[in-house]
């Protein structure tokens, strides 16, 4: 490898280095929100910073607590949905398919989009 090409393979390195720092710390200052669906239809929307425990339809028990989301009781049969970890990042959800429930966490500034091309 000649030296240009170790300056530009470390420009490169250091780039990717920042840009996974901006984006580990970015995500820790937005207020997050829990979207809560059920039936296909939004149920609610609620603060991840603000603690409390919320009934969805007599069917699931969400808690949310110290900045994390996780499904506390459902009466569906498999339980997959109380098994499931806590969520807390931008795109993660939990999923109670015999109850049609949804619980995602979305950031302040939804897009809308997937990716970007050039």
């Amino acid at each position: 490898m000649k030296k240009n090409d170790l300056i530009l393979a470390g420009i490169i390195l250091a780039a990717a280095v920042c840009l996974l720092a901006l984006q580990m710390s970015g995500d820790r200052d937005n207020a997050h929100l829990v979207k809560i669906r059920s039936g296909g239809k939004v149920f609610g929307a609620y603060d991840l910073s603000r603690d409390r425990t919320i009934d969805i339809n007599g069917t699931n028990r969400l808690v949310i607590e110290d900045g994390q989301a996780w499904m506390e009781w459902a009466d569906c049969p498999d339980q997959v949905c109380v098994r499931h970890r806590a969520v807390s990042k931008t795109g993660e959800s939990i999923i109670c398919l015999p109850n049609r429930v949804v619980i995602s966490v979305e950031g302040p500034e939804e897009s809308g989009l997937d990716g970007m091309t050039y």
